[in-house]
């Protein structure tokens, strides 16, 4: 059973089971998360996936951030303002994970080639720049990975930004540009004659 198929009710039970309380306020009824959920879903999951490195933890952490959406006491003022506060309760997830493990995730060295390319690159070369692009996304720390994915994977704002990494807006243009520039020198590395 994946989280889409919760009902209210089962979440306000897990709620109430989990904090002790006899009842629990949800942001919104089923229907409403059934869309939100189909609606976000997958951009929240490959920005997990991104952040972890690995898919099973981005499942786990998913399931948990629309968990906690959903009994966060946070009044939404528009599907925006839900949105960038689920990514902010994915992203403080992710980094709780990560300053659990301090193990980041090493692939298997056959896991890589299995891998299915994506179609719009084609060619051997298209297929090593995404592996090389890959590891040096895995190298950076989890910061850097989330705001480069936000910016230029997500096409997310700067404020946006901001508010799901948890830095000021004005902070988001020069820790932007550091990010580019730690992915460029580990992919500068990559490209090094070996």
């Amino acid at each position: 059973m994946t989280l889409r198929d919760v009902t209210i009710l089962d979440a306000r039970t897990r709620a109430a089971t989990d904090a002790g309380a006899a009842s629990v306020e949800l942001l919104m009824d089923g229907d409403a998360f059934r869309g939100f959920y189909d609606r976000t879903s997958r951009a929240l999951w490959a920005y997990l996936q991104r952040m972890t490195g690995d898919a099973g933890a981005a499942d786990d952490l998913l399931q948990e951030a629309y968990y906690r959406f959903l009994r966060a006491d946070v009044a939404v003022e528009s599907e925006t303002h839900a949105r960038r506060y689920l990514f902010r309760v994915a992203t403080n997830l992710a980094r709780d994970r990560y300053r659990r493990s301090r193990v980041r995730p090493v692939t298997a060295p056959g896991e890589e080639a299995d891998r299915a390319p994506d179609p719009a690159e084609a060619g051997q070369a298209g297929v090593d720049r995404r592996l090389d692009l890959t590891r040096a996304m895995d190298q950076l720390r989890p910061r850097d990975r989330a705001m480069l994915w936000l910016a230029y994977a997500q096409g997310a704002s700067h404020r946006e930004i901001a508010s799901v990494v948890g830095v000021g807006t004005a902070s988001v243009k020069p820790l932007l540009f550091r990010a580019r520039r730690r992915l460029s020198a580990l992919l500068s590395r990559e490209e090094a004659p070996r």
